[in-house]
């Protein structure tokens, strides 16, 4: 590679922060830029619930990576509080704005990386910007929160969205003595799961003392009682809270993409090939930004989660330093705590499979198997928390998952024209 090749990366934390680590490993002489509009390259945003929970209670405990780190260890300038506004893809350069001196500057590049993540959706409903209704996406996001709870003497809280950041905001909330109400429009929480895996995690929320509504969705936001909030569902019924936690998923950030004339795969994220490559040979993209194939059922999907995203980041690197590595797609590991309780999951649930039946009739027992592992794994971790504070993405759950695929692989027979499973 040539001394004076210069790599850009707009965006960090899990995919633009490995992908430029990454590079510089394998190439000493390039000239690395990191940009991101943030405060923090580098944070555990797995460990943002607890936070709020004050489980977690030094916020530096989330940081996992400063850009005086990057610049000493690696030799890569990281440049947070800049906003790339552009790209201009014919002249290799970039528009960056610097937040704090609104000065806007042009930045060439020979190779680029788009690691833009993704944003909390908040749909455009009545009220949704009211005062004391919050998303949880950055540190940020979970001070602001906690600086609402700091201030009133909150009493209830009411989360919309039953998946993945609303079971840990609403353990999280409780464990702080709110009594919280989860609205989830599905007919069941963590919708990835297949259905009999969800009921006993019904039952177990509900045997802590959350109250759920499923089947249900807000349509509209109002001012109550004093500084409480009242949500309205689809059914007519009105829920009366003293903060309420948006927690309805993520939307990927492909506007830089899009405007630059950038391909976008079927499901609305930045399409890449094997080497995460864009339809531009110069540029690639990783992270929750970008679409993949899901492993097991081939169809395209975007999965915004740090596994995936870090291995995303290793492979877009090494495709720029020359190397043929490839990204073998996703499935979906993810693990959740709930009120003393682990779920896992992997691959898809048996309603979007529609190979062989095969499949079907096995993946409910190597669920199973697979939760109790990691439950076992859990219980002899000291504390979930710090871990997942030490490190981007929470390298825990990744590590209790490759433990339960070893065991409920011996458990569970899979067909034998499935790849061996790795955590994706």
């Amino acid at each position: 590679m040539s001394a004076t090749r210069r790599v850009l990366v707009i965006g960090g934390v899990a995919g633009g922060a490995t992908a430029a680590a990454r590079l510089r490993r394998l190439d000493e002489r390039a000239e690395i830029v990191v940009f991101d509009k943030g405060p923090y390259v580098s944070f555990a945003n797995c460990g943002l619930p607890y936070y709020v929970g004050d489980v977690i209670r030094d916020e530096q405990k989330l940081l996992v990576a400063s850009p005086e780190l990057f610049r000493d260890r690696f030799n890569i300038d990281v440049r947070t509080g800049h906003e790339v506004l552009s790209i201009d893809r014919q002249r290799h350069t970039l528009a960056v704005k610097d937040l704090r001196t609104g000065v806007v500057a042009e930045e060439r590049w020979d190779a680029l990386v788009l690691a833009p993540g993704a944003s909390a959706i908040r749909p455009p409903v009545p009220g949704i910007d009211l005062p004391g209704i919050f998303s949880v996406r950055t540190i940020p996001d979970s001070r602001r929160l906690r600086e609402w709870l700091s201030a009133r003497t909150c009493q209830t809280a009411l989360i919309v969205g039953g998946g993945f950041i609303g079971l840990e905001m609403a353990e999280n909330l409780a464990h702080r003595g709110l009594a919280v109400t989860i609205v989830e429009k599905a007919a069941q929480l963590l919708p990835p799961l297949d259905a009999e895996m969800a009921e006993p995690l019904r039952a177990h929320l509900v045997a802590r003392g959350v109250t759920l509504r499923l089947g249900e969705g807000v349509h509209a936001f109002a001012r109550g009682g004093g500084d409480s909030l009242v949500a309205t569902t689809d059914a007519g019924t009105r829920l009366s809270a003293d903060l309420i936690v948006l927690a309805i998923g993520v939307r990927p950030e492909t506007g830089l993409a899009r405007e630059a004339g950038l391909a976008l795969g079927q499901r609305g994220g930045i399409a890449v090939d094997e080497s995460m490559r864009t339809s531009d040979p110069a540029i690639w993209a990783v992270g929750d930004a970008v679409e993949t194939v899901d492993v097991v059922t081939g169809q395209h999907q975007i999965v915004p989660l740090a596994g995936p995203a870090n291995r995303q980041g290793r492979v877009a690197a090494e495709s720029i330093a020359g190397r043929g590595t490839h990204f073998r797609g996703v499935q979906g590991t993810a693990v959740c705590g709930a009120f003393g309780l682990t779920v896992a999951l992997t691959g898809a649930a048996k309603r979007h499979y529609k190979g062989p039946a095969s499949p079907i009739t096995t993946r409910s027992t190597c669920t199973r198997a697979i939760t109790s592992a990691i439950t076992r794994a859990r219980s002899r971790s000291t504390s979930r928390c710090s871990s997942a504070a030490r490190t981007d993405g929470c390298s825990a759950p990744r590590r209790w998952a490759k433990r339960a695929w070893r065991s409920a692989s011996t458990s569970s027979p899979w067909p034998s024209s499935w790849a061996a499973p790795c955590t994706t």
